[in-house]
């Protein structure tokens, strides 16, 4: 395991490369690039007070309140955690050294392996001391103080986003609601269905709708007709500039291999095919009823009246006119507006399986790094590799960053795979992909970067132990061992946390990715500018990488107490460099109003509980039987607080209060008198491949000015048969004097 200088040379190569890191983006922020060093030096972190001056409000009228919150995550964690910390080596440190716990063990197992970092965790307290007391009482001491700071970050949370709403301005989402599962109407269109459903049912406040198009394939098309015509421009612009050579190209995949053809007449007919294929398939969608969705976007006439149909059921039968908020117009997915809502249920259940699958495909690579931060126990099982292994500093380099790296390198791909299967699922906004990517990752980190790394850890690091004693000594074994891993999340922490926010103030793998592009892929100036995009906070990733030092940080407060300065310096170092990012770099792709609070908020709770069993178990190996009984209220407690702020805040999250939508409809019919807001919702939810086309027919609008109470319909009221809704409708017409066509 890793020993005080194996941490050492971890600390100096991360340290290192996050000095070179910052470095290098102090020279790529000098114009011209050849500056003289000095400059340079004078700029190496002016940037730092640069991202910290700007106010709050200001930062969210710039970048949006979900960037706000964002940041505000990482200074809940130094909140949390540099309190946690004073207390930890004020008190537990000298308890834990002072034990000498191991040289006693040491005796009675010769082949028990530990480092010096050891000393400072609870495994150097004898089983049974009172020691162990002043460990429940920090305990306690730290959950009080985390959950306070919870509920103190959840009311400013939820304060900002109430404050954000009031004063945000006009978007097409709040007045908008997305109408899933319409169900089928043999008299009527799904247009018509839709508009004579919520002209009965909403009369005062229904103003248009927008059906959902199967228009995937289309859209497809259209993008395969930008990268010709991109590839065509970049041919002409060749020809151009040599006139006396044709250009050439391949008519294999990507002009790789084929015969050889002219250039630009390949690409002018290629181009020419497609846009006769393009059009048959454009008339397709809008004339095919099979092309149309049982889904639309239904628009009122206030905020009010979107309010109440999004959070209320609109039939007596539940599984149809499911109605929810419409995402923001840039936050759609389209692709998955597509899917039949029968279908989702179980897309879902498939990629509930995968994630189970993949999750546990991956513990074969976590016990793989788990081998090199373990070498001692892996020497003992297998002597001939000890001459391999013990080769001078090499070792240190190895046990010391190797493992982190290495992890880190698996974990690569993993963010894409999990987006990958959140889109199969079906969410129909990239805030809502983005989310449950999150959890997933989050899921994954906890089940295999953590327990996996305690489990195959303690079964390679106690290997001998595991092999010779009887099975009821096992527990004891892998509780003593539990608080050795600190060893293994240091080197992870500094390799991810220090090194890998470092290599986010320079982005140096869109850094590579662009200059790649710009060598073999960019052929015209729109190449350039698509390769030259800023990109946004990566959510998915970014947030459950947090929740995972939020877990560490509070499983080893009252273990393993070394380990947290190195939190801290993450918390610390994170929120300065993605300050600084979001200020200058990130561009917005969408804005939820931080509605993923509660979804942080629930997941260092249960980091918070998890610390709290795995101590608990913990102590029984202590041999402190009466003392757990002392811990069995602490996560009773937990559950309590969370249960408590759910039902105090989590409500301002999901819905959107009646009141305040009636004060800003007043206030905008005041200020506005004129808003032509038919005109303002007309495009908004039109299919991006539909925008700006004139033979696009757009569903008949309800004028304000209309005075005739009828409602157009083609259904049959007097038709035998009619069932369930349609007799509730037509009864309705009937009250109501609507005449039927």
């Amino acid at each position: 395991m890793a020993t005080l200088s194996d941490i050492a040379v971890s600390a100096a190569i991360n340290c290192f490369s996050a000095l070179l890191f910052l470095f290098a983006f102090a020279i790529l922020r000098l114009q011209p690039v050849n500056d003289r060093m000095s400059k340079c030096i004078l700029k190496f972190l002016n940037w730092m007070p640069a991202a910290l001056r700007m106010p709050e409000p200001e930062l969210i009228q710039h970048a949006g309140l979900d960037s706000a919150v964002y940041i505000r995550i990482y200074l809940l964690g130094l909140k949390i955690f540099c309190p946690i910390t004073l207390l930890s080596f004020a008190v537990l440190v000298p308890v834990n050294y002072s034990g000498e716990n191991f040289e006693e063990m040491k005796t009675n197992m010769k082949d028990l392996t530990y480092s010096d970092i050891d000393k400072l965790s609870i495994s150097n307290v004898a089983p049974g001391s009172s020691r162990l007391y002043a460990h429940i009482v920090m305990a306690y001491v730290f959950t009080i103080w985390t959950c306070y700071a919870l509920y103190n970050e959840y009311m400013i949370v939820a304060k900002m986003r109430l404050h954000f709403l009031a004063n945000e301005r006009r978007r097409p989402d709040q007045f908008t609601v997305l109408v899933r599962n319409v169900p089928p109407d043999v008299d009527e269109s799904v247009s018509e269905h839709v508009e004579h459903f919520f002209c009965v049912n909403h009369p005062d406040h229904y103003l248009s709708h927008q059906v959902v198009y199967d228009a995937n394939t289309l859209a497809y098309m259209v993008l395969e007709k930008k990268s010709l015509q991109n590839w065509l421009t970049y041919y002409t612009n060749k020809f151009e500039r040599n006139p006396n050579k044709r250009p050439t190209t391949k008519t294999g995949l990507w002009g790789l291999w084929g015969k050889h053809v002219d250039a630009i007449d390949f690409y002018t007919e290629q181009i020419e095919t497609l846009s006769k294929q393009e059009e048959a398939e454009r008339e397709k969608v809008l004339n095919d009823p099979n092309s149309i969705m049982p889904a639309a976007f239904v628009s009122f006439r206030s905020r009010w009246g979107a309010a109440v149909c999004a959070q209320t059921d609109q039939s007596h039968n539940p599984t149809v006119w499911l109605t929810q908020w419409a995402p923001e117009p840039r936050d759609v997915y389209w692709d998955n507006l597509a899917i039949p809502y029968v279908e989702l249920k179980v897309r879902r259940l498939l990629m509930a399986v995968a994630l189970f699958g993949l999750t546990f495909c991956f513990m074969v690579p976590i016990a793989f790094v788990q081998t090199l931060a373990n070498l001692e126990g892996i020497q003992k099982a297998v002597p001939f590799l000890r001459p391999l292994i013990e080769i001078g500093s090499v070792k240190s380099i190895i046990q010391g960053y190797l493992p982190g790296i290495i992890l880190k390198i698996f974990l690569i791909l993993l963010p894409t795979i999990i987006m990958t299967m959140s889109k199969i699922e079906g969410f129909t906004a990239l805030s809502t992909l983005e989310t449950h990517s999150a959890e997933k990752y989050h899921l994954f980190l906890l089940v295999n970067v953590f327990l996996g790394s305690i489990i195959t850890g303690t079964a390679l690091q106690q290997l001998k132990e595991f092999m010779q004693q009887s099975p009821t000594e096992i527990p004891k074994t892998v509780g003593v061992s539990i608080p050795m891993k600190a060893t293994f999340f240091i080197t992870y922490v500094m390799v991810d946390g220090w090194s890998g926010v470092a290599a986010e103030i320079l982005r140096l793998v869109p850094l590579i990715v662009f200059h790649l592009k710009n060598a073999f892929l960019v052929k015209t100036e729109k190449d350039r500018e698509e390769a030259m995009d800023a990109g946004s906070l990566t959510w998915a990733v970014s947030e459950p990488r947090i929740q995972l030092y939020f877990l560490l940080g509070l499983v080893y407060s009252t273990v393993t107490p070394i380990l947290l300065p190195f939190i801290v310096v993450f918390f610390a170092f994170a929120y300065l460099v993605f300050r600084h990012q979001i200020i200058n770099v990130y561009d917005q792709k969408y804005e939820s109003g931080a509605t993923f609070w509660p979804d942080v908020h629930r997941q260092i709770i249960i980091g918070l509980m998890i610390s709290q069993f795995l101590f608990l178990g913990l102590l029984n190996t202590k041999r402190a039987t009466n003392a757990t009984y002392f811990l069995i209220p602490l996560p009773i407690l937990t559950f309590w607080f969370f249960r408590f702020s759910k039902g105090r805040f989590e409500s301002q999250f999901k819905r959107f209060p009646l009141e305040d939508a009636m004060k800003k409809d007043t206030l905008e019919r005041a200020t506005e008198p004129n808003l032509n807001l038919k005109l303002y919702l007309q495009d908004a939810y039109v299919h991006p491949v539909f925008k700006g086309s004139v033979e696009f027919e757009r569903p008949r609008v309800v004028d304000e000015e209309e005075n005739s109470p009828l409602v157009a319909t083609k259904r049959s009221i007097h038709r035998e048969g009619k069932q369930g809704f349609r007799e509730i409708s037509s009864s309705s017409e009937d009250i109501m004097g609507i005449s039927a066509v």
